[in-house]
């Protein structure tokens, strides 16, 4: 009787001890990728639409920098958009950090088009040194590998493909723009961080339009209306005392300026939004400006 005592406790901690199963998003997959010339390792998630089994139709696609926070919030809001808004089903592919970075590493590395003069950036990772600035080689491997990829395994309509991103990851969407533009047809970029570099995306766009007479694409930005200025202090374009909104409307009206023929461009300030809340609102407005949504 004891024995048997014993066994139902020893098999009753047992089964209390054992870590509960992982929450899986269903529709998703996630492939490894090698990326040959940066020698790093990035996963690609993929999240199907529901119908995506049932026939054999091509579907728009979503790119989205920050995956490893971004991408279950926006296949939540595209499938929410597309049950009880009509808008056209999407596939969505979230671009990771690099395995074995710290999210501020990876994305301070990937993102960033430049490393600035000055700067007081600091590696958040023991024993590895700070890298900024390899946003060009990075945009390589999503336009030569990643973008490959998805054409070769899923049915993506290859000629609506969004790029969507946040802050740095807006820097990097300006990076593709104003290197290859139509690696994308749609561009949603939330709240750039124009102030890096002491603005060094205003001397690209300075380049490009000494260099080019269109620029052919769709941009949408949004950002938050709070992301001004702190009241008393001097405006600079710098990671202290930057106005994000006044440098974003600065940017497009330059934009504009140029006379693009084949350039869109829309901005929307959100009321009583910051940076960290933002993003969710420029997403759904950036995809209600260019999918149809059923009245």
């Amino acid at each position: 009787m004891k024995t048997t005592v014993l066994a139902l406790v020893f098999l009753t901690g047992a089964a209390m001890a054992q870590t509960p199963p992982s929450y899986t998003l269903e529709n998703t997959e996630v492939r490894e990728l090698r990326a040959a010339a940066l020698k790093r390792d990035y996963q690609v998630f993929v999240a199907l639409p529901d119908s995506y089994r049932e026939g054999t139709r091509s579907y728009p696609v979503l790119f989205v920098t920050d995956a490893n926070y971004a991408f279950p919030l926006v296949r939540s809001i595209t499938q929410r958009l597309t049950k009880h808004a009509g808008m056209e089903e999407t596939i969505v592919v979230g671009l990771s950090y690099a395995k074995g970075d710290t999210g501020v590493y990876s994305r301070r590395r990937d993102y960033t088009p430049t490393v600035p003069r000055q700067h007081s950036y600091r590696s958040d990772m023991p024993g590895r040194p700070l890298a900024l600035g390899e946003a060009p080689a990075y945009a390589r491997f999503l336009t030569d590998q990643v973008l490959p990829l998805v054409a070769k395994h899923y049915r993506a309509d290859m000629k609506r493909k969004f790029f969507v991103g946040h802050s740095y990851g807006s820097l990097l969407g300006l990076q593709i723009l104003f290197d290859k533009p139509r690696s994308f047809e749609y561009y949603i970029l939330g709240s750039p961080s124009l102030w890096y570099d002491s603005g060094v995306m205003f001397k690209r766009l300075e380049v490009y339009g000494d260099r080019h007479r269109d620029l052919q694409a769709n941009v949408f930005f949004g950002i938050g209306a709070l992301e001004r200025l702190a009241p008393g202090k001097k405006r600079a374009r710098d990671d202290e005392n930057h106005d994000m909104v006044a440098d974003l409307r600065e940017f497009d009206s330059a934009l504009k300026a140029q006379r693009y023929p084949n350039l869109r461009t829309q901005v929307k300030v959100f009321a009583d939004e910051d940076h960290a809340s933002v993003f969710p609102l420029v997403l759904t407005h950036g995809l209600r400006s260019v999918l149809p949504m059923k009245k």
